[in-house]
């Protein structure tokens, strides 16, 4: 499936991992069909809130092969490739290209960082190395470092570059990225409260986080501005703000697993250095999930 006409809303999708460690594919296999029941445009997998991070090169594999499988080309799905090492970058981009994956996830080198030079062949080699699409990942909160105006300028002609997933959380900034939208290059929201405003300079939709609880109302939200109904999309925005605040009053993706939890669709399991929520973040967490009608 062609990734590059992506719109809407795409989950940041959580890896569920059963009480011994492992990954609970079972539970996986629910959540995909839970994102295919509800109206999901696309799948995220192997993000941040996948804890990609914890996990290793084969299981990375075996996630993707099986989200692939399932989906059988029904949507498209997304893998973060994402590594500070540029040539493990694209060794896994270019296994789970193998795996049928319909595009990428690509991040700037986290820790060792680079000047502004070195993130741009750092992006660009794995968009050279590949034949399906690359998104731009610009989350300079967990990375250290930013994708410049200048390297985003320069990639956004890229023939394997589809887009941005802009994550700063500065509206600014993400204005002066929306210039560089063309026919082959989108912006997506990667910050789930600032959805319609990035809609309003341009974005396509959303890579979000909330969407594993809500997926209707995140694929309802983005497909009714895109319709021009701004004021429906700014109302369920502006709904959402305090499940959106609880889902990051911790760090990602620990709120978001106990909501799930707490919804009975997966166990609230993490891999160090990640550890369960607090009790009162919890229970906050769950007066917020109630307003909602996602748990009695």
């Amino acid at each position: 499936m062609d990734a590059r006409e992506l719109t809407g809303s795409i989950v940041a999708l959580v890896t569920p991992f059963a009480s011994d460690g492992s990954i609970d594919f079972e539970a996986l296999s629910h959540l995909v069909d839970f994102h295919l029941q509800n109206h999901t445009d696309g799948l995220l997998i192997l993000g941040t809130t996948g804890e990609s991070s914890t996990m290793t090169h084969e299981e990375d594999n075996a996630v993707v092969q099986a989200v692939v499988k399932q989906v059988g080309g029904r949507i498209p799905v997304i893998a973060g490739s994402g590594s500070n090492c540029t040539q493990t970058m694209v060794e896994k981009s270019l296994a789970y290209q193998e795996l049928g994956a319909d595009g990428l996830l690509i991040i700037t080198p986290y820790y060792n960082k680079s000047n502004e030079e070195g993130i741009y062949q750092h992006l660009k080699e794995v968009a050279d190395a590949v034949d399906i699409p690359c998104i731009l990942y610009n989350i300079p909160g967990r990375t250290g470092c930013s994708i410049s105006l200048r390297n985003i300028e320069r990639l956004a002609v890229h023939p394997n570059v589809m887009g941005l997933k802009e994550a700063s959380g500065n509206v600014g900034f993400a204005a002066d990225a929306a210039c560089f939208i063309n026919d082959g290059f989108r912006m997506y929201s990667g910050e789930d409260a600032l959805t319609v405003p990035l809609m309003s300079l341009g974005a396509s939709g959303t890579i979000s986080v909330w969407a594993n609880l809500q997926p209707r109302e995140v694929h309802h939200m983005c497909a009714a501005f895109l319709d021009g109904d701004v004021e429906t999309a700014r109302n369920l925005q502006l709904a959402a703000l305090p499940l959106i605040h609880g889902l990051f009053s911790e760090v990602n993706p620990i709120p978001v697993k106990e909501a799930l939890a707490q919804m009975g669709m997966i166990e609230a399991n993490y891999r160090l250095p990640l550890t369960a929520m607090s009790n009162g973040a919890a229970q906050a967490l769950r007066s917020a999930l109630k307003e909602v009608g996602l748990v009695a």
